[in-house]
């Protein structure tokens, strides 16, 4: 097979290998990464040993995965404030359950042999015996990290929320704090909101989570009066899911994701820090 033919037919399983990569990682940066090292490992492999490609390059792209985020993991323990994913403009065909930021927040309580158990069986739909394979351990083992992996995150995953819901739910909220509505606002959050800023060090962020209904929403009406006048949110499509992006003239400055429960905001996230703004630039399709 040539090398053009070889890169037409990683091509067709790039959606689902990036989807594992960034779900692994977090970041899409380290996704196109571990993606090109892929690449450039499946042009160079002896195709006759090959018997499914999209098995081969499913393995590989996951091992490569590990062996960053083992790495990363040691940075993010020191990291400046919470620890937020990079966020990702996706097509709107692209469903966020299992691609928002509070989600992949959450799959970081994961080890990474955890993560990529829970993600291949949970998310990817691979057996536990195809997910033995993948990571080079034995079924039961696999069986074992998966179900760790589900008790931790069991109250953390969202649950999947009508698209129309979301929006008209994130409509509120621009209206609330346009308005300077504080009782609204409140009104608006539940009893358990949380507020996640990255800032990364770069920016000014809230280096805590923030949380219950009353201080959240000080918090985010407060910044909506200071970015009045400063700041234009325009509505965007972030990991699967009707977000905002705010700018600062021609330059993005934050993205706010929420995850909305009962029709109320559980959660909100705010991305400054501006090494992670760059992959909103680009709408991507993903597995």
């Amino acid at each position: 097979m040539t090398a053009t033919a070889l890169a037409a037919e990683f091509e067709v399983h790039r959606d689902r290998l990036f989807g594992i990569a960034y779900r692994m990682l977090g970041s899409a940066a380290e996704a196109d990464d571990v993606l090109q090292e892929a690449h450039l490992r499946w042009l160079a492999v002896d195709r006759a040993g090959v018997v499914e490609p999209r098995a081969y390059l499913v393995t590989v792209v996951t091992r490569l995965a590990l062996d960053v985020l083992g790495s990363a993991r040691v940075r993010r323990e020191t990291y400046p404030g919470p620890w937020l994913p990079e966020p990702i403009a996706t097509a709107p065909q692209v469903d966020g359950h299992d691609l928002s930021l509070l989600f992949l927040h959450v799959l970081e309580r994961l080890s990474p042999a955890e993560r990529a158990a829970f993600l291949l069986a949970e998310v990817f739909d691979y057996s536990h015996r195809e997910v033995a394979a993948i990571l080079g351990k034995s079924e039961a083992a696999c069986r074992q990290l998966a179900a760790r992996a589900r008790r931790q995150v069991k109250d953390g995953r969202p649950r999947a929320v009508d698209p129309d819901v979301h929006d008209r739910v994130l409509a509120a909220f621009v209206a609330a704090c346009s308005a300077g509505d504080l009782a609204g606002l409140e009104r608006l959050l539940a009893a358990d909101c949380v507020v996640l800023s990255d800032g990364g060090g770069r920016v000014a962020a809230a280096t805590r989570v923030v949380r219950g209904a009353a201080a959240a929403s000080r918090l985010l009406l407060g910044l909506a009066r200071k970015g009045a006048g400063v700041l234009t949110p325009r509505p965007v499509r972030i990991n699967g899911a009707p977000a905002l992006a705010l700018y600062a003239g021609a330059a993005l400055d934050t993205v706010l994701t929420c995850a909305v429960v009962d029709g109320h905001l559980a959660a909100v996230c705010l991305v400054r820090n501006p090494d992670k703004l760059r992959a909103v630039a680009v709408a991507r399709t993903l597995a």
